[in-house]
């Protein structure tokens, strides 16, 4: 029941999330006065519809997208130079040109989508987008501020008896020949709770596992608190490889997938974890860490394509770095709704969970500005292309130039779709057959 009802919460967020973005193109044109005919979520048949003033609201069959129609996209033959032949790219734009027209009624082409100025065609478009950025704003304030993530405490969770290589598996125990911890040798206990690190106080274990690394394998004093009261230790950290953190913490690896490592002072001694909520002011650092990552997974979508296919279609296994569809985000909302372990409750679940649908906002939000018709950010580069042409033309005293010609972008829009459809299928089949192994 847990794991269907984790498919439920993903698929309604899902939809939340395409309705708003959706909602945040419907908005503004309307304030600009643009007429929108129709606000759909999802693809296909309607499966319903109701019609408000001059809009249509309605759900389709297939929930993966949705669209708001706005009348006169593209500017008419008679606003552009539009070349003249037959060829069929051609035809597609002048096709494109005289379906926008039809959908301009009499004395209405004032309230046509090309008619408005650069700065509110960028408005409008990338008004989806920026919706997307902040429900995930809102998503991971909940999650930080109202349901707190696990924090590493100063109170020792773990003390290693030995050195274990730094690639080593979770599984791996200690074996003869392996070398003693200096954690456990200087007398350590789970429990502990260090209180000062070669006379530094520490606040944090952060703070304090860069001492430890910092200290090579010289004999440092160390003050731990147990059972109420102080107790005074000397430890030697032995200098050992170990993984190379990144300044969030995460471990940086190479393009192969191998961790990179540095030989740094080690003691052999793991936090405990407790749920902490996080000031607001976290908020928008951690949400800037995650657009940052969703661009780098963006920069590499060919390349991650690419190798998606191989594996599907050959005998590798499949990373869990591998970029998923909806099949598979489906699947991890079911699995983290799931999940059973000792310390793991419903917060921490909703916690995985909301994460899992913030992320997904924020690569909704990056995918989204692509500067590629048919997806937001090909409309705004036009924009931005139609604003730039008139500022030289004012710069040079010329006459202001016409609206751009974007039905001309129609055919690049049709390879697009297909392309993405492509990469659609190939996902679901993936997910399916040779799904991420978490």
């Amino acid at each position: 029941m847990a794991y269907v009802i984790g498919v439920l919460v993903a698929l309604v967020v899902l939809l939340a999330s395409i309705a708003l973005h959706e909602v945040g193109h419907m908005v503004p044109a309307k304030r600009f006065g643009v007429r929108v005919s129709q606000y759909m979520v999802g693809f296909g048949p309607t499966l319903w519809s109701r019609t408000r003033g001059e809009t249509e609201y309605g759900v389709k069959a297939i929930p993966l997208g949705g669209y708001v129609r706005l009348i006169g996209m593209y500017p008419p033959a008679t606003a552009v130079d539009a070349p003249a032949g037959t060829s069929w790219w051609r035809r597609l734009a002048a096709d494109a040109r005289a379906a926008s027209a039809e959908e301009i009624h009499p004395g209405e082409d004032h309230r046509a989508f090309y008619r408005l100025s650069t700065p509110k065609k960028l408005v409008v478009m990338l008004g989806g987008p920026v919706m997307n950025l902040l429900i995930a704003v809102v998503l991971m304030a909940i999650v930080l501020v109202g349901i707190g993530l696990p924090t590493a405490t100063t109170t020792l969770g773990s003390v290693s008896e030995c050195v274990l290589p730094a690639d080593a598996p979770v599984s791996r125990t200690c074996e003869d020949g392996d070398q003693a911890a200096p954690g456990a040798a200087a007398g350590l206990r789970p429990g502990d709770t260090v209180v000062t690190y070669d006379g530094t106080a520490v606040t944090s274990w952060d703070q304090l596992s860069r001492l430890i690394r910092a200290t090579g394998d010289d004999t440092v004093p160390m003050v731990v608190e147990r059972d109420g009261r102080q107790v005074e230790l000397s430890v030697t950290p032995v200098v050992a490889p170990r993984p190379v953190l990144a300044d969030d913490g995460s471990v940086v690896t190479r393009d192969d997938g191998t961790v990179v490592t540095t030989p740094v002072g080690f003691l052999g001694v793991g936090p405990t974890e407790e749920v902490r909520r996080q000031p607001l002011a976290d908020v928008p650092a951690s949400v800037g860490t995650m657009t940052w990552q969703t661009l780098s997974v963006v920069a590499a979508l060919p390349a991650r394509v690419v190798d998606l296919a191989q594996v599907t279609f050959g005998s590798g296994e499949r990373g869990t770095d591998s970029i998923v569809g909806v099949v598979g985000i489906g699947r991890f909302a079911g699995e983290i709704a799931s999940v059973q372990g000792e310390g793991v409750d419903w917060g921490m679940r909703a916690a995985a969970l909301l994460q899992m649908l913030a992320a997904l906002n924020i690569a909704l939000f990056v995918f989204n500005l692509i500067p590629l018709p048919p997806l937001d950010g090909g409309h705004v580069a036009a924009a931005l292309w139609e604003g730039g042409r008139r500022q030289v033309a004012r710069l040079r005293g010329l006459p202001r130039p016409g609206p751009f010609d974007t039905a001309r972008l129609v055919p690049v829009a049709y390879a697009v779709f297909v392309l993405l459809g492509a990469v659609g299928v190939l996902l679901v089949y993936a997910d399916i057959v040779k799904p991420v192994a978490v």
